[in-house]
């Protein structure tokens, strides 16, 4: 599909054969994007939640620092894995089966968890979480593109927005208001309830926006997307331990198996998407602005994971900050976020992306030059926050346009396929960006204690050099944002009453 470029406020044409498209969106679809919208923001804030929670689970559970990081790592690889599976899902279901599914699944693993006994027990639960989380980012987003005008998406992706980049930012601020006066079993204890009201409220009142059609499962591609994506993450995730002890062989062959089943996978898929039988269907690529706003997010999503994971290493490591202030240092660049995005969206849909995203990019860039460059031993708290809040600006600028101009330039019967393809490139793309930053730290901080600097100094030296990296990583990103064009007009909404 080629791109065409429309002017900002022209994204729908007047003159198309297309079906008449509605200027506003129904009640009825407004009530299922907004139900959708509250329980995909409940359900990706658990992605980030476990991270200022690890040192306590190592204590009470007496586990290691290696074992405890699994619950992580399994819930990042559990998404890795279910999320290319969910546009073949999202075309053989119905809107209101899909979300029973997705909420039914993660409120049975947040109450595992609350229940949990031990370690194992957790980890069960944190996988059957992430199955259901899986399949609610891509539905939120297939459902937003189907019933929403194409003149007002900008609006509505802003909301969005607030959910992808607000929800990891703020987990770790409310694990650590939550560990500062409760048992860490309250992280899961107080969203359970929320999560069964929204599994009520679906089951009551969310109606059935998108019509399922019959499509074949091809079972080989399952199982390469399962080979392929989750040994790319599993391998990335193990990248940083091995960073100072050379790669472990189990390491090496998750990353080659990854990388071998993703060749395969994409092989097949472009062979099975002639009879349009491919479990994910490549064509979305064929559009220019899909395929550059895919590569820009995947620079996006490193370098937000890769901050995600330094800044709290940096301020309690380096800074010596307790783990509640911690979390109340990244609240502001997270809530600067969610009440940027709407504003962003609204923009959207009168400018269109460019004049967006090209100052968007050039905030995340300076924000990450100046943490590689200013943060140090002795550095003020206040710089780092600051540093965190130019960051948020620029995400906040960039999400939505990207989100909207990607998937408004795909056909409407490949939105579950465009989708699919977002979520799992940003999995893939925040484990790649968590392995380059803590392998860039760790190994940075390995030759600094060697050299006999201390473990402050040395970890406050391996941060910058992870930021460094990251800014370097940065830098293309500003050039493709010139190259993200508006979504193609005339693109309608399909009918779906």
């Amino acid at each position: 599909m080629t791109d065409r470029t429309a002017p900002p406020t022209a994204l729908v044409d007047p003159t198309s054969d297309a079906p008449d498209v509605p200027a506003t969106m129904s009640a009825r679809d407004r009530l299922a994007v907004t139900l959708l919208l509250v329980s995909t923001f409940v359900v990706i804030l658990n992605e980030t939640i476990m991270g200022v929670a690890l040192p306590r689970l190592m204590d009470d559970l007496a586990i290691t620092a290696s074992t405890a990081q699994w619950l992580t790592t399994a819930f990042l690889l559990t998404m890795a894995v279910v999320i290319p599976v969910t546009g073949f899902f999202l075309q053989r279901t119905t809107t209101r089966g899909a979300f029973l599914t997705a909420m039914g699944l993660f409120s049975l693993g947040t109450l595992v968890c609350a229940l949990s006994p031990g370690f194992e027990v957790l980890l069960a639960g944190r996988v059957v979480q992430a199955t259901g989380t899986a399949v609610m980012l891509p539905l939120l987003m297939t459902t937003v593109m189907t019933v929403t005008p194409p003149a007002s998406r900008g609006r509505t992706m802003g909301n969005i927005s607030i959910v992808i980049s607000v929800a990891p930012a703020l987990g770790p601020t409310i694990s650590g208001l939550i560990l500062s006066v409760l048992d860490w079993r309250w992280m899961f204890g107080l969203v359970l309830p929320i999560a069964l009201g929204a599994l009520v409220l679906g089951a009551l009142r969310l109606p059935d926006v998108t019509e399922p059609r019959r499509a074949r499962v091809d079972v080989v591609s399952v199982v390469l997307s399962a080979v392929a994506f989750g040994g790319l993450v599993f391998g990335m995730s193990r990248i940083g331990e091995a960073a100072t002890g050379g790669l472990e062989e189990v390491t090496l062959g998750a990353l080659l198996a990854g990388a071998a089943g993703l060749t395969l996978f994409v092989a097949r898929q472009l062979r099975l998407q002639r009879t349009d039988d491919a479990l994910l269907d490549l064509r979305t690529f064929r559009s220019r602005t899909f395929a550059v706003g895919v590569a820009l997010m995947a620079v996006m999503m490193m370098a937000l994971f890769g901050v995600i994971i330094m800044l709290p290493i940096y301020a309690q490591d380096v800074l010596g900050v307790d783990t509640l202030r911690t979390g109340l240092m990244l609240l502001p660049g997270g809530l600067l976020m969610g009440l940027l995005a709407p504003a962003v969206g609204r923009a959207y849909d009168r400018v269109g992306p460019r004049p967006l995203l090209v100052p968007g990019t050039l905030l995340v860039s300076a924000a990450t030059w100046g943490m590689a460059l200013l943060l140090g031993a002795g550095s003020s708290p206040w710089l780092l926050v600051g540093a965190h809040l130019t960051m948020s600006a620029g995400l906040a600028l960039v999400f939505t346009p990207l989100f909207t101009s990607a998937l408004g330039s795909v056909p409407p019967d490949r939105y579950s396929h465009g989708s699919a393809v977002i979520g799992t490139v940003q999995q893939v793309a925040g484990a790649a960006g968590t392995a380059v930053f803590v392998t860039v730290l760790s190994a940075t901080a390995a030759g600094l204690v060697a050299g006999g600097a201390s473990e402050v100094v040395a970890t406050a030296g391996g941060v910058r050099a992870a930021f460094l990296v990251g800014a370097v990583i940065t830098l293309p990103a500003v050039v493709a944002a010139f190259a993200v064009r508006p979504a193609p007009a005339g693109a309608p909404v399909p009918a779906h009453h």
